[in-house]
């Protein structure tokens, strides 16, 4: 679609070229313009019909909406901004600088201007900083066929028209109803008659990442938001829920290995600021790592008795990091879906015992046979095979244990991740592995 929009473009056939965009989805043409060449993105964005191109903006990645923004006349950015939904301005007006924030406020009406101020207002991450406010409510003394009136008359600026809401004069939310509810329903019916009362909601100030659970839980298309005051002031959808969920999963991905998260796509950020993320981390697991270098210097006189001892060493070591990150994905995971509670502490680890026996038989009796295969010698299997049971309880009583207790701490469990859990496992492992070869030997 590309090639063909550049020999178009070259051709000069815009009429063909913006016949051919009309038909093409909104994602489709911000991927599209993401390849383009910066001087073909405002020629080519210019010949899409207006909803179509305020939907494409949306899609974009902020440095191809600083360039159209930049490039904008204010005649052409007022006219953008008129057919975006406010949550989606308010999106784009967080990734800008503050040169065109000021032309972003200065060509929105004094009511835009009003709203994007409010939930600008709201904590960063939380419902009220993600909700729109373009919803479709209802009064309950309506009838459906004056419910239908009012939404053909809002509807055309909502978000979302499928779901409307009940509210009364202090726009209280008493309840909500379906479209589908509304068709299959008397044209006379009241709407009170027909509302569902018992609604689930999220307030203002909830952690985004807890708004977006409850779309996982209960399969919602829309979630109302509501003030201390239970009044209705804007609505959650599916879509932003999702961009949630993926930031979120980015985040924890990150902390898990040891990366402090940014929030920007790879390329958006610079070498130097991708070292700067990476460096403080991986300065704290090498120091760290000066614990397991001394308990190794410490046990010199084994290594002379028994060198064969030292090539056992990176095998338990690396045994014991990759059951420690099995068991703290499950657990970490876990507590992000709500699957894994505090109070489920000993129930999981007494699970994860069992695991670490199983998975730790299983792993010494091949170690054994291995050692006897190689070397030959019964004392160096035995020991290896207790030490690799002990090192699996050990690690997979941190990978539970570790993320839970952050969880107790309102810390976030994704920073007791693997990289912490292998240094630590590191030297518990070579702990049990000279004190097994110790009493084995007799040094």
């Amino acid at each position: 679609m590309l090639e063909n929009t550049k020999e178009l473009l070259e051709a000069r056939r815009f009429p063909e070229l913006a016949a051919q965009l009309k038909e093409l989805n909104a994602a489709d043409v911000a991927a599209m313009l993401s390849d383009a060449k910066p001087e073909d993105i405002l020629r080519i964005y210019r010949l899409l019909p207006k909803e179509l191109a305020a939907e494409s903006f949306v899609e974009m990645n902020p440095d191809e909406q600083e360039y159209l923004i930049s490039a904008f006349t204010n005649h052409e950015l007022s006219e953008l901004l008129d057919e975006m939904f406010v949550d989606d301005t308010v999106n784009v007006i967080e990734e800008m600088p503050a040169g065109l924030v000021k032309k972003i406020l200065k060509n929105t009406d004094a009511q835009t201007r009003r709203v994007i101020n409010e939930i600008l207002c709201y904590p960063e991450d939380s419902a009220g900083s993600m909700m729109t406010i373009e919803y479709v409510d209802l009064k309950r003394d309506m009838r459906v066929s004056d419910a239908f009136a009012h939404i053909r008359q809002t509807g055309v600026d909502s978000e979302t028209i499928y779901t409307c809401y009940v509210t009364d004069a202090q726009r209280k939310l008493l309840g909500l109803v379906t479209v589908k509810d509304l068709l299959l329903a008397d044209e006379q019916t009241i709407v009170s008659d027909i509302m569902q009362t018992y609604i689930i909601k999220v307030s203002t100030h909830d952690d985004q990442e807890y708004v977006a659970l409850q779309f996982e839980k209960y399969d919602f298309a829309v979630i109302p938001v509501v003030d201390a005051e239970d009044r209705l002031v804007g609505i959650v959808t599916f879509d932003d829920a999702m961009d949630v969920i993926r930031q979120e999963d980015t985040e924890d991905i990150e902390k898990m290995n040891a990366i402090t998260p940014s929030g920007e796509s790879y390329f958006n950020i610079s070498p130097i600021q991708h070292a700067k993320n990476r460096i403080i981390w991986l300065l704290f697991l090498m120091l760290s790592a000066t614990f397991t270098g001394m308990l190794i210097t410490h046990y010199e006189e084994a290594f002379a008795a028994v060198p064969l001892l030292v090539s056992f060493i990176p095998m338990l070591m690396d045994t014991g990091g990759n059951c420690g990150a099995q068991s703290s994905t499950l657990v970490i995971r876990g507590l992000a879906l709500n699957e894994i509670r505090f109070s489920d502490f000993f129930r999981l680890w007494g699970s994860e015992m069992i695991v670490a026996i199983l998975c730790g038989v299983v792993l010494a009796a091949v170690n054994f046979v291995r050692v006897m295969i190689m070397y030959g010698d019964i004392k160096i299997g035995l020991v290896t095979g207790i030490t690799l049971i002990g090192v699996a309880m050990t690690a997979k009583t941190l990978g539970c244990v570790m993320p839970m207790l952050a969880k107790k701490l309102k810390l976030d469990p994704a920073l007791m991740a693997s990289p912490i859990i292998t240094t630590v496992t590191d030297c518990i492992c070579i702990l049990i592995y000279f004190t097994v070869a110790t009493r084995a030997f007799q040094f």
